[in-house]
This record gives structure tokens, C-alpha cells and sequence, in this order.
């Protein structure tokens, strides 16, 4: 008979699978989440005691920011024209980019029209290589208590392992404030290579095998419900004056 009972508004109490995200808790804007984001200061205790271990997931099909290289901030001062000549610059750039983007011939087809406005404003991927943290429940430790000192306050807490499942039922105080411990997220980060590791990555990166027949098309596909893009075609007088507006801004 536990006199303790999860009804208590001092008490925090969570059922955690064995990688560590709860499951069912009394908040439920906390369920599906990753303890260690939800309360840093117990999620690092259950480390350090070794019922949780931390280990690293590699990621080889992942996306990227590209990094932008930001000029100094002391070159407009070498030239009174470089304010001028970079709005100039500027505008006859995105000049270029609405005349390719876009077709006065096909304008008028309102289905065909793709809002290129909103994709210029989507970030540049990249493929990379990421890597990110997992953590691991150690199924020989079935239970464990510990506090937390947490400077004004200590957290006491109490983990143990429900008998023949791979779940925690984790009670926690609710009334000590340890927001100085930081959260402990799962966010990937980009691995970066050398010169010769990244040409043997390359190198030992397996060719993908082309099926062995060819499906251009579908029985049960109908044409006519394809899109109106082909309705679209280069205008040859802009095509020009975009080449002349290329040739200007790289003069």
C-alpha cells in the first residue's frame, strides 16, 4: 500500500518507453515527447546512474541548410557606388529570375501558374551526412531514486520498471524549479569531412541498380488529368532581354 498517489499536484508522474519518450502524463502537451526536452535535470540523473545510455545514429540520406558566405561589413566603405551598385545588382537579378520563372504567353492560364514567390522563400537544401543522439534504457537496472540539487530546492524522483513490458513509470516532484539544467534534445547535426574522408565516403558509396523494366505509365492512369504546364513555351524576345540583363550585371 503506497500512500503516495499521482493525484497529488506536487507529484509529476510519466510513463517513458525504453528511448525514453512519455508516453501518458498528467500534462497531455507533454505525450510523444522526448523527456530530456521535457524536464533536462532527471533525463541527465538517469544517465549518470546508467539506466539510460546515450548512443549516436548516423543519418546518410539527410538534408542541409547551404551556409551563405556574408561579405565584410567594412566593404561598402572602399567605394560611395557600392550601395548603388548593389541595388542595381539586386534588381536586375530578380528581374532575371521573374522572366525565367515565368511566361506572358501562358499567363493568362491561371491553373498553370506556380506561386514562385513562396519557393524562393523555402531555405536551399543540400544532401549531408547528420548525426544525432538515441538513447538507450540498460534493462539491468530495474529501479533507482536519487535528488537533485537544483540551488534553491532539491527534486527528488523515483523511476521503476513495469514487470514484463519495456515501459518506466517515472514520478517526479512538481514544486522545485530546475530549469537551470538544459533541456536535452534529439536535433541532428551536420558531420563534416575532411579532404580524404569524404573522398572515401564517395568513393564507398554503393550505385543504385536500375529496375529491371521500365513503368512509364499506369493502366489505370488517365492523361488528360496531368497538369497544363505544357501549355507553357520560352518566349523568345525575353529570353533575350534576360541574357542582356545576365550580360549587364556581370559587367
Amino acid at each position: 500500500m503506497c500512500p503516495i498517489s499521482c493525484d497529488d499536484d506536487n507529484l509529476n508522474c510519466y510513463l517513458i518507453d525504453s528511448n525514453g519518450f512519455i508516453l501518458v502524463s498528467k500534462d497531455k502537451k507533454e505525450a510523444a515527447k522526448f523527456l530530456g526536452e521535457v524536464d533536462g535535470s532527471v533525463m541527465q540523473q538517469l544517465l549518470n546512474t546508467g539506466m539510460f545510455k546515450q548512443v549516436t545514429l548516423y543519418d546518410y540520406q539527410a538534408m542541409c541548410k547551404i551556409g551563405y558566405h556574408h561579405h565584410s561589413g567594412a566593404r561598402p566603405l572602399l567605394s560611395p557606388f557600392y550601395g548603388l551598385l548593389v541595388a542595381v545588382k539586386w534588381f536586375l537579378s530578380n528581374v532575371f529570375l521573374f522572366l525565367m520563372e515565368f511566361n506572358f504567353c501562358g499567363f493568362w492560364h491561371s491553373d498553370s501558374i506556380v506561386d514562385a514567390h513562396k519557393q524562393k522563400k523555402q531555405d536551399m537544401l543540400q544532401p549531408c551526412d547528420t548525426e544525432y543522439p538515441a538513447f538507450v534504457y540498460e534493462p539491468s537496472v530495474k529501479e533507482t531514486n536519487s535528488l537533485i540539487e537544483c540551488g534553491t530546492c532539491q527534486k527528488m524522483f523515483v523511476v521503476q520498471q513495469i514487470a514484463n513490458s519495456n515501459l518506466l513509470l517515472l514520478v517526479t516532484q512538481a514544486d522545485c524549479d530546475c530549469s537551470l539544467y538544459p533541456p536535452i534534445t534529439l536535433e541532428p547535426h551536420e558531420v563534416k569531412y575532411n579532404a580524404s574522408v569524404k573522398c572515401d565516403r564517395m568513393r564507398s558509396q554503393k550505385i543504385r541498380r536500375r529496375p529491371d523494366s521500365c513503368h512509364a505509365f499506369h493502366p489505370e492512369e488517365n492523361a488528360q488529368d496531368c497538369g497544363g504546364a505544357s501549355e507553357m513555351s520560352l518566349s523568345l524576345p525575353l529570353f533575350i532581354l534576360s541574357l542582356c540583363s545576365v550580360a549587364a550585371v556581370l559587367q
